[in-house]
């Protein structure tokens, strides 16, 4: 999916299932894993971006 070895790292990491996620099942944890990395990072390098469009972030 990624060709960095840092974001792979990281993409694998969080590939291990938690244990909600592994009761619900993945087709494709890797996948959902850079996915959800992908989100976190582009909240963590836009907050005020990403918070107008977040429904979880109070005003």
């Amino acid at each position: 999916m990624t060709e960095d070895p840092i974001d792979q790292d990281r993409i694998d990491d969080r590939a291990k299932l938690l244990p909600e996620e592994n009761k619900a099942g993945s087709d494709d944890p890797e996948d959902q894993a850079a996915i959800i990395l992908e989100d976190s990072d582009e909240r963590t390098e836009h907050p005020e971006e990403t918070k107008r469009k977040s429904v979880q972030t109070p005003d």
